[in-house]
Formats: structure tokens, sequence, C-alpha cells
């Protein structure tokens, strides 16, 4: 088992949750994989090397981009020709937040690859140097902080709440728990590396204090809680966290602990998004918030009006949620790392594309790509027969986690581990039929209001944390690692949307209690089902002898 856990290793540069994974490119010119061989000098060859080498990478991520947008973007055209007609101007608006969605994650996704990730590096092989307890988690208290408030699933959700809340709980009072959530819990799970602290004996630990503290914080918290944990394992943080938990474990002499503990660092971080959002419902004693959804879409005619409004507001929120990133790069550039500044321009320039991407791709969202989701779901909920709703949430799920490109890295990775013993399209379906059902249960639980989230949250996680103590370590790390895969871009944003205006439509429902909740259920889909392969490869690897080498 340990040799392959190696081989693995050094065949793959995977990043489990961010859209920004895929295997590094190499040219090689006795194969010719970009092009003709190069015949002229040195300095042009290499040249084109480069050019070609970044072509490839721009369109492979436009390609991942297309895969998780255009599902979504047809579903909508055929609901519009079909079931829910849309106002002329909603669907102009809708399809120019999706040419914005797709144009802004693609840049954004270069921009992490080239500028947060290696941050993300440096950081965490510096934090090793002193080899200090100490500095590790003090640096991940601050990393922690200023990488998860810049995380743009984040700010959709906390923008959400403050929305449907009438501004009761602010955009910005949501940013700042959560953030400070992720923080302490990051600094814990770098600790837990550290100390080799059993992972499943500390998800049980947090997971135990979790159900204490719901026990004692409002129902309208818990699903923004529970959403808050999904959304913030977005594109930006989990490459940024993976790199530090890479880091951080290389203070380990033991290769094998080493590669375990490299997994399990998003999951223990996420946890630190409900402990914010529940501890603050206590603190503050917030109950009773009704939340509503203004379904004003369809009087407004104006097409671009929307998008120059919201522009420059989200512009200013993006330059302060990275200028603190950027702000500790460089003083630590000038007194610890010492960079190159051919390494230190690609990584400003990496952070610039991220800034241009989060604003291209939260002005889309926000101006016209989520107004569509609601509007759809309140009409598919006010028809005679909740079929058809019901329909819509199982197709929205199952297109979702089939085209989210992190979901084909993470089939990958877990068929290497296995050495093919668990196939990718077995995993591939069990992740489908999972997050549909997922979706589609949040959907039923709006429609029937006797059913409560925690119905479903509260055995869902005992399972996961049952499973974790029979599972190999490894599948278990994967496992609470993956939970943000399914919960991406999509999710966060559209299928969201969609609960919401389901909720809208529904009489007697709380939006804020109803209409959150979907991207918890989406999140713990992958952590059982991935939990439950650990155990199919640990039977297989028995029969097959490979036990005694892990």
């Amino acid at each position: 088992m340990a040799e392959l856990l190696q081989r693995m290793r050094k065949k793959t540069d995977y990043s489990i949750n961010g859209l920004t994974s895929f295997r590094k490119f190499v040219y090689n010119n006795k194969d010719g994989l970009f092009g003709p061989l190069c015949t002229g000098n040195y300095v042009n060859c290499k040249n084109r090397r480069k050019e070609d080498s970044h072509l490839s990478v721009i369109i492979s991520k436009l390609k991942e981009v297309l895969l998780s947008v255009l599902p979504i973007t047809a579903i909508v055209i055929i609901l519009n020709f079909t079931l829910t007609p849309l106002d002329r101007p909603v669907m102009l608006r809708f399809l120019i937040g999706a040419l914005l969605v797709i144009i802004g994650l693609t840049i954004f996704l270069l921009g992490v690859d080239t500028g947060i990730t290696p941050i993300g590096n440096t950081m965490g092989a510096g934090m090793i140097k002193p080899n200090k307890v100490t500095i590790v988690v003090i640096a991940g208290l601050l990393l922690g902080f200023f990488i998860s408030i810049a995380e743009p699933d984040l700010h959709i959700l906390a923008g959400q709440v403050d929305s449907v809340t009438g501004g009761l709980i602010s955009k910005v009072a949501i940013l700042i728990v959560v953030s400070l959530g992720i923080a302490v819990m990051l600094s814990i799970g770098l600790a837990r590396i550290v100390y080799n602290f059993p992972l499943n004996k500390l998800l049980t630990i947090l997971y135990g204090i979790i159900l204490i503290l719901a026990i004692f914080t409002s129902p309208e918290f818990i699903a923004v809680a529970f959403d808050a944990s999904g959304a913030t394992t977005g594109a930006l943080t989990v490459p940024f966290i993976l790199a530090l938990a890479i880091g951080v474990s290389k203070l380990k002499k033991d290769s094998k602990s080493s590669e375990k503990d490299s997994f399990g660092l998003v999951g223990i971080s996420s946890t630190g998004a409900i402990f914010g959002v529940l501890i603050m419902s206590i603190i503050t004693k917030s109950d009773k918030i009704s939340g509503s959804l203004e379904m004003s879409g369809t009087e407004s005619s104006a097409v671009l009006a929307p998008f120059f409004q919201q522009v420059s507001t989200i512009a200013k929120e993006v330059l302060v949620a990275l200028a603190p990133i950027l702000l500790i790069f460089l003083v630590f550039q000038k007194v610890s790392f010492k960079l190159s500044k051919t390494k230190v321009r690609k990584i400003l320039f990496g952070i610039l594309f991220t800034f241009i991407g989060l604003v291209l791709f939260l002005t889309g969202v926000n101006a016209g790509f989520m107004e569509v989701g609601s509007i759809v779901g309140y009409k598919l909920a006010s028809m005679d027969s909740p079929v058809y709703v019901v329909l819509v949430g199982l197709i929205l799920g199952m297109v979702t986690i089939l085209a989210e490109p992190a979901v084909y890295v993470l089939t990958h990775q877990i068929e290497e581990v296995t050495s093919g013993y668990v196939k990718r399209k077995v995993v591939m379906v069990s992740l489908a039929l999972g997050v549909a059902l997922a979706v589609a249960l949040s959907v039923i639980r709006i429609l029937i209001p006797g059913i409560k989230l925690w119905h479903y949250l509260l055995p869902g996680f005992i399972i996961s944390i049952v499973l974790s103590y029979f599972v190999p370590e490894l599948f278990v790390g994967i496992a609470f690692d993956s939970g943000g895969v399914a919960s991406g871009p999509m999710t966060a944003t559209f299928i969201l949307a969609f609960a919401q205006g389901v909720a809208e439509s529904i009489e007697g429902a709380n939006v804020l209690v109803d209409g959150f909740g979907v991207i918890a259920m989406v999140a713990m889909t992958p952590i059982i089902a991935l939990q439950i392969l650990g155990l199919i490869f640990k039977m297989k690897s028995k029969k097959g002898g490979l036990e005694n080498n892990g």
C-alpha cells in the first residue's frame, strides 16, 4: 500500500477541490506534444515552448469551466421553451451572466495556479523551516483567515444571507465569523499533522461539539452554518490549504505518515465555518429571524444596467479581500522568502488575474446568473404537481457533479491509489447518484414542512464518523476533503438560488430556514460515498494480499 501511495504522489500533481486540478504539462521535443519539432535557435524554441505551454493551460482551464457552466445553461434554455418561460430581459441577463462566469472563472483559476497556490507552497515550506509548532499555528491563523475571507463561494453565500434577511445578518458578519472559524480550525489541523493525532478521533471530537452547539442554536442558523462549511472550501481556499498541508507534513520523517497527513486538513478546516456561525447565533441570541426573496427579476426590463451597478461594489470588496494576502506575501518576501524577481513577477500577475477573474465571476453571478435560478425554482414549485420541481432538482444535482472537473481528478486519484481496484466509473456513478439524491431530498424538505435539515444531516454525519473507524486512514482524509468537490461554484450559485426560489413559492416556508441547506447536503454525500468505496478497497486489498504492504 505504501508503495502505491508513493507512486501516486510522484505521478500526479492534484488539487482535490479547486477546478484547478490537472497534470503538469511537460514539453517534449521528441514527442512533439504541443506541435511540430522546433528547428529554430535555442531562444526562439524556448519562447515557443512557453507560449505553447501557456496556451495549453488556458485551453485546459476553459474546458473545465465550460464543462461546469454549459450543462446548467442548457437546462435553463430547455426550461425556458417548455415549463418555465422567462421574460426576454431576464434570459438575456442570464446569458450575459453565464458568459461573464465562464470568462471570469477561467481567468480566476489561472490566477490561483500562478499566484495563490505558489504563495501557499512557499508559505508551507517557510513555516516548517524554524521547526516550531508555535510558528505553524500562528501562521495558520493568519493565512486561514485571509484566504477564507477572499473565497468567492463564501462571498456568494454571505451575500445571499444578507439579501434574504434584509441585512439583519450582514454579509460582512458572515465573512468575518466564518473566516475566524476557518483560521482556528486550520491551525488545529496543522498541529494535528505535527503531533500525529488520529484524524478520525479529531473529527469525532469536532462533530460531537458541533452536535452539542446545534442543540442551543436556532434553526435559522443551522442551515447557514452547514452551507458555509461547504461554500468556504472552494477554488481559492482548497489549493492553498492543500499546499500548506503538504508543506507542514514534510516535518515528518515517516513518508507513510506524511502521505496520509497531506489529506484531511480541508475537512478539519471546513468545520470552522460551522463553529463560527453556530457560536455567533448563541452569543447574539439571534432567533425567530424570517427571510424572504424578492422576486422582482421579471419586472426589470434593463439588461446591462445591473452589471454596471454591481461591478464597482464587487471590485472594491474583492480588492479588500485580496489585499491582505498580497501584503503578507510581500512582507515575507522581503524578510524571509527572497524569491527571484521572475517568480515574484509571476506571482503578482497571478494575483492580478485572480482579482480580475473574481470581479467578472461575481458580477456575472450577482447580476444575471443566480436570478434565473430563483425564478425557475419559484415557477416550478408554483405548478400544480411537485414532481416537476423534484425531477429538475434531481437532474441539476446529477449534471452538477458530472460536469465538475475536480470530480474527474478525484476519481482518477482514487483509481491510482487503489491500483485499479476501485474503478473511477464506479466512483462517478456513486457520486452522481448521491448528489442528485441530495438536491432532490433538499427540495422535498422544502415541500414538506415536517422534514427538517437535521433529519438528514444528523444521521449522515453519524454514519460518516462511524465509517471513519473502519476505513483506511487515507480514504478518511480524501473523503472529508472531497466534501467540497461537489459543492463548487454551480452549487453555491445556481442550485442555492433554485432552492431559495422553491422556498419562496411554498406557503409557510421560511427562505432562511428552508432555502439554505442544499450546499450542506451536496457536500455531505461524497464523504459517505468515498468512505464506502474505501471499505470496498479494504476488503479487496485483503483478498489481493495488499494489506501487508500498507
